[in-house]
């Protein structure tokens, strides 16, 4: 068999087992109890602490005293750890704006200290027994005070193109509206976790649940004052992740360092779900305005909008998530002339941070928003208003990066419109509405441009290192972790790929920062661009070094050629690296090339209201979207289906509230647990689901021309928004613009349908 070396990015072999619809690599370990998480290594590691925090009941105040004695009194109680303590630097972000342990509380639940015990009992009760004392301070919880105060931090960029003033000048149609949009819960299923140990040279060894394991070695030495060679973090895998390991695990797996560092044994950290809910950071509410143009025929002239996100106490993510949203208000719609504000405010919150679509979502909404607001009053379908408004060939974002392959766009819309019989339904619905008085459907089209890279250039490069045994198995460790999304199934495909050998013979190590250093964050839908396209480099490696010895072996089996290899004392191992090209980006101009690429895709949403109570069912959905040539089929399906359910509950029914009264209890998150936050679960499923991959949508220039699934799909749930609009409006007259809060939970509906009532 002749094997291609050193073969184009995304050339495919015909006998490729990318393409090929396999399971999750850990799916029969997952269903059966047997896959390890960071906290099932506990148990197998003798001698361990745990860790409980100290949590402070203010949103805002100064520490004035932290007695610790009384926890030493407690039984089990081994050291309580402080700011004294830190021997390097008491920061955990990396903007050093995120004290370790501070001295000035910044939300309601901020830990000020941690306490370590023989059992997380022991702990528990010793937190319970250190005496903290406060002076409280005022708090801001919405971005609304916060715009009020002018609180604001970071950068305050702006993004521009033409000049939105003429363009609005000349609109024939004028709009002007405010569109806010709550947060959202990570509710992962494994809580933030992390177990450290001390060898007898010093070396730290952290097990984590990261998406970042490079970055918390980063934090983890810094915060000890050593180098980063004397720390070691591994993911063996996350019970989930969505954005919010990215940086949110940092401390804590300082503060299990730490406390090994100073104690001589393991220390656990495993916060409780309420601990979690409470101190660590979720996707970023929004606040928007907006001055919207329209011509004569419906199409966009120019657009004016401030984009105010609601960063929390520390800037964690909030910059690039900024820049994302700005760069994604256009989704995909051509609009000559366009200016766009963005600040973050500073809340006494938890700091906000990465969420599956990083800003992406929240600037989709302002559009999608602006679009089903006004098409009742320029007197068209907002699927006609929104399909009259796409890209086409040749033309830009306001950021300078030309829109490549609009047509695949067109084609998505196109082909679900069809398999969705969206005209027959529509008049149906129409009939439907006209019949019944007290409940109403809705059915709607929204599609999605999705740009794929990092925002900051230097993150967009991978690293794998390929390991070929003299037995001919192979193993492969890369830079990406794995969070339940099926990232290593795609990785074994890659290898076994590029090295043209049964997929049984390549297995996969955890992720491990000395075997592969100075890593991106498994995030920004990246992660398979990027590794794979560093574990095809790695295999190829080792194919340019093995072909001389296949030539003079004529055609030799796999093993043959190994171990021949082997005794000619050729090299069978190769560190790998990618990096992605032509990219760039200024973000004082916010100008640039951004993207390796778009990801597109179109969703079809009808849903039904009861006009008693605003609740809802979602009847059926319909989604066609553009994975590229899929490197793994059934994942790609399931994280399209996922991702969409995880859209739809942030649009819907998740509805995070802090307690904004003047009471005691000011800044207390009391969505904290899965009672009083609700999650998608299987009653919320669309009645029928029907997802297609776009197909002849080969992507050059990425690894065997696939294209990123993660965070493209979340997008696709504005149709479950803009639908629940559509059976709103039918509750009122034609031309009815109806407003519908963010997340749209039955109660909003309710508000919503009622207005339209009174309109008529």
């Amino acid at each position: 068999m002749t094997t291609i070396v050193g073969s184009p990015l995304s050339h495919r072999p015909d006998d490729a087992v990318v393409g090929t619809p396999l399971p999750h690599e850990s799916a029969a370990l997952h269903v059966t109890g047997r896959a390890l998480y960071t906290d099932d290594l506990v148990g197998r590691t003798s001698n361990v602490l745990h860790a409980h925090p100290v949590q402070a009941p203010h949103a805002h105040a100064t520490v004035t005293g932290l007695d610790v004695a009384a926890a030493y009194d407690v039984p089990g109680v081994v050291r309580v750890l402080t700011a004294a303590d830190v021997p390097g630097v008491n920061d955990a972000g990396v903007k050093h704006d995120e004290p370790l342990f501070p001295s000035e509380v910044m939300f309601h639940g901020h830990a000020v200290c941690w306490v370590l015990g023989e059992s997380l009992e022991a702990a528990r009760r010793g937190a319970a027994a250190v005496e903290a004392t406060y002076a409280p301070l005022p708090a801001l919880l919405t971005v609304e005070e916060a715009i009020a105060a002018q609180s604001f931090q970071g950068a305050r960029p702006t993004l521009a193109r033409g000049d939105s003033a003429a363009g609005l000048a000349r609109s024939a149609r004028v709009f002007e509206g405010v569109t806010s949009m709550a947060g959202q819960e990570h509710f992962y299923l494994e809580t933030h976790c992390s177990l450290a140990l001390v060898d007898e040279n010093g070396q730290i060894f952290v097990q984590s649940s990261t998406q970042h394991p490079a970055e918390t070695q980063e934090i983890v030495a810094h915060v000890l004052g050593l180098p980063s060679h004397a720390v070691t973090v591994q993911c063996l895998r996350m019970g989930g992740g969505f954005g919010g390991k990215e940086m949110q695990p940092h401390g804590l797996a300082a503060v299990a360092a730490l406390g090994a560092t100073l104690t001589g044994r393991p220390v656990r950290l495993r916060l409780t779900r309420a601990q979690d809910m409470t101190m660590t950071g979720k996707r970023h509410g929004f606040h928007a305005t907006w001055t919207a143009g329209f011509d004569a025929d419906g199409r966009f002239t120019a657009l004016e909008a401030t984009l105010t996100s609601d960063g929390g106490w520390s800037l964690d993510l909030s910059e690039p998530v900024l820049f994302r949203a700005m760069c994604h208000v256009d989704n995909a719609y051509w609009i000559p002339d366009v200016t766009v504000h963005g600040r973050i405010a500073r809340t006494h919150k938890t700091s906000q941070t990465a969420f599956r679509g990083f800003g992406g979502p929240q600037g989709m909404l302002v559009i999608e928003d602006i679009l089903g607001r006004c098409a009742p009053a320029l007197g068209l379908d907002p699927a006609e208003l929104r399909r009259r408004n796409f890209y086409v060939e040749g033309q830009a974002t306001p950021y300078g990066q030309p829109v490549r392959h609009p047509g695949r766009l067109a084609a998505a819309w196109e082909q679900v419109t069809a398999t969705s019989s969206l005209a027959d339904r529509r008049a149906e619905i129409d009939r439907w509405n006209g019949r019944e008085r007290h409940r109403k459907r809705g059915i709607a089209i929204t599609p999605v441009k999705f740009g794929i890279s990092f925002n900051l250039t230097a993150f967009n490069q991978g690293g794998a290192l390929v390991h070929v045994y003299k037995d001919g198995s192979v193993l492969v460790t890369h830079g990406g972790t794995e969070m339940g999304q099926g990232l290593h199934t795609k990785m074994l495909q890659v290898a076994a790929t590029a090295l043209r050998v049964p997929l049984g013979r390549v297995r996969l190590a955890p992720t491990r920062t000395d075997k592969v250093p100075n890593t991106s964050a498994t995030a920004a839908s990246a992660s398979a661009d990027l590794n794979g396209g560093a574990v095809k480099d790695a295999c190829e490696q080792i194919l340019a070094r093995l072909a001389p010895v296949r030539d003079r072996l004529g055609d030799p089996s796999w093993e043959e050629l190994v171990a021949a290899a082997y005794r000619e004392r050729v090299q069978l191992w190769a560190a790998g690296f990618y990096k992605t090209e032509g990219l760039s980006w200024d973000a004082t101009t916010m100008t640039g090339h951004p993207f390796k690429y778009f990801a597109y895709g179109a969703a079809v949403t009808e849903v039904e209201v009861d006009g008693f109570t605003g609740g809802y069912t979602t009847r059926r959905v319909d989604i066609v979207h553009d994975v590229g040539d899929s490197l793994s089929p059934l994942v790609d399906l399931g994280q399209i289906e996922g991702g969409f359910v995880q859209g739809a509950g942030w649009l819907t029914l998740e509805d995070l509230r802090w307690d904004v009264s003047d009471g005691p209890g000011r800044g207390r998150l009391a969505t904290q647990a899965a009672s009083t936050y609700k999650l998608p679960s299987f009653s919320e499923l669309p009645e029928r689901f029907h997802v297609a991959l776009l197909e002849e949508a080969h992507e050059d220039g990425v690894v065997y021309g696939s294209k990123a699934v993660g965070e493209p799909p979340l997008m696709l749930a504005l149709s479950v928004r803009e639908a629940l609009r559509d059976a709103c409006g039918a509750f009122g007259p034609a031309g009815h613009s109806v407003e519908l809060a963010s997340p749209a939970t039955p109660e909003a509906v309710y508000w919503a349908l009622t207005a339209a009532r009174g309109a008529s």
